[in-house]
């Protein structure tokens, strides 16, 4: 199940690809499938290794084409270990809402983007997880949990503070909004809650079978309450190595 669409994010068979905060690799295997080179970077030693390890049985399966170039590196977001402009695109996806720093972290995502690339952002939307905060403290107040809500305006004021230009944007995983309101009401724990069992049987079946009911509903319902917000920019071909916001610290 993706949230970033790599149309949109314009990604080209041999082109470059970091999935910054890769998690378990959803995004790094769709576009390893798609012909990227791909780097999947996360700060966790167990997604890393999870990242290898399913890349390499995938591989076996014939899921992915033998000698699928996809690399798996444990890195930190506030100084990534490649050089700048490394990258034709980058994704990061529901990262920046768990780091106290996003700004310093957006700076280095733009760092190593090429000029020219372009970048996936997505976010928990505003709305949606104003609802998960109220309903339940505990779904935010865990280490490592999310540290604040994005208004959309605040999150491109920040990004285009790096340099970067927005382009494109949509919301996704509309039905994934009331199962999160769900959890949260009842306790983020309590998956042996009865309506969260059923509930979270009816996702697992929309994303093995995709059924057109669901997808449509999906569509109809993600401006409304799609549960995160996917924002695609450009870096300028143009882009000095330092970003705006760099410089007017110094200015």
């Amino acid at each position: 199940m993706l949230t970033a669409r790599y149309e949109t994010l314009r990604l080209q068979r041999g082109e470059s690809l970091l999935d910054m905060g890769c998690g378990f690799g959803r995004h790094a295997y769709a576009a390893a499938r798609l012909g990227a080179k791909v780097v999947a970077l996360d700060a966790g030693a167990d997604e890393v290794m999870g990242v290898m390890n399913t890349a390499t049985a995938m591989i076996e399966a014939g899921e992915l084409p033998l000698g699928a170039p996809i690399d798996a590196v444990r890195g930190d977001a506030f100084a990534l270990p490649f050089a700048d402009g490394t990258f034709d695109r980058i994704i990061a996806s529901e990262i920046l809402e768990h780091l106290p720093t996003d700004t310093v972290a957006m700076d280095e995502l733009a760092r190593v983007l090429k000029p020219g690339g372009t970048i996936a952002i997505t976010v928990p939307r505003f709305g949606p997880e104003l609802i998960n905060w109220a309903l339940s403290d505990e779904y935010h107040g865990v280490e490592g949990g999310h540290v604040r809500i994005y208004r959309r305006s605040v999150l491109l004021e920040r990004l285009t503070g790096t340099g970067l230009r927005p382009y494109a944007s949509h919301h996704a995983h509309a039905l994934h909004a009331p199962y999160w309101w769900l959890k949260c009401a009842v306790g983020t724990t309590n998956d042996e809650h009865k309506a969260v069992k059923a509930y979270h049987k009816l996702l697992v079946w929309d994303i093995m079978k995709g059924p057109k009911l669901t997808r449509y509903a999906e569509r109809v319902l993600n401006p409304l309450i799609g549960k995160s917000v996917i924002i695609y920019l450009e870096k300028p071909l143009s882009a000095r190595a330092k970003s705006n916001r760099a410089e007017m610290s110094h200015s």
